[in-house]
């Protein structure tokens, strides 16, 4: 089965420790894994070890819809990049790329078949730039 595999990359103005940090740690991760301002994501869960579980839960403001993103841990090159797998069987690569003041993310993932191509890349990078924003601002 071919997969199509969509990246998304942005570069943020901190260094790389930082950067790991907020992209991992679930105080950083619920203030900014959304795509749009009417979006929240107001609980994470993250076992960050081979086998561990990823589970944030991703809502609209106004309660009308929401969901659970899961994934499982495959690979962690602690502060580098990790691999997961998330529960429908796709499969999300992220990386950590130091450019001296900067890091350079980039999340690779295999598209899923309900949304076309540029929704799904749009909404990925819509969440990593926001991802940057907060970054840079704290």
């Amino acid at each position: 089965m071919d997969t199509t595999k969509i990246t998304v990359q942005t570069t943020v103005s901190a260094d790389k420790s930082k950067v790991w940090t907020y992209y991992t740690m679930p105080e950083h991760i619920t203030q900014w894994n959304f795509a749009s301002d009417d979006w929240q994501c107001p609980a994470v869960e993250n076992d960050m070890r081979v086998g561990g579980k990823y589970n944030a839960r991703m809502e609209a403001k106004d309660g009308s819809v929401g969901f659970d993103f899961e994934a499982v841990y495959d690979d962690i090159q602690e502060g580098e990049e990790f691999t997961y797998t998330m529960l429908d069987g796709r499969q999300a690569h992220v990386s950590f790329k130091n450019l001296g003041d900067e890091t350079e993310v980039t999340v690779t993932f295999d598209a899923e078949k309900e949304n076309n191509e540029e929704l799904q890349r749009s909404g990925w990078q819509a969440i990593l730039d926001n991802f940057r924003n907060y970054v840079e601002a704290n």
